[in-house]
């Protein structure tokens, strides 16, 4: 799992999970803000992602992205 570049917003930790996933950013994005509301670490482990997870490599398109790139 990489952070995404193309889907960045802040760090780019919610592109690279729906990366991951083969979701759409913005759900992933709109289940964590909600996801807020419930009392938990979400910041923390946003954090801890944002320095551990490292940045996508140039050219990287996510899970089921590379298909979509080959039938341009």
């Amino acid at each position: 799992m990489y952070r995404s570049t193309r889907h960045k917003m802040i760090a780019g930790v919610c592109g690279g999970i729906a990366d991951a996933l083969g979701w759409r950013p913005t759900t992933v994005r709109l289940l964590f803000l909600i996801s807020c509301i419930l009392p938990g670490p979400q910041f923390l482990i946003y954090l801890g992602m944002w320095i551990f997870v490292p940045k996508a490599p140039s050219g990287y398109l996510g899970k089921g992205r590379a298909k979509e790139q080959l039938y341009r």
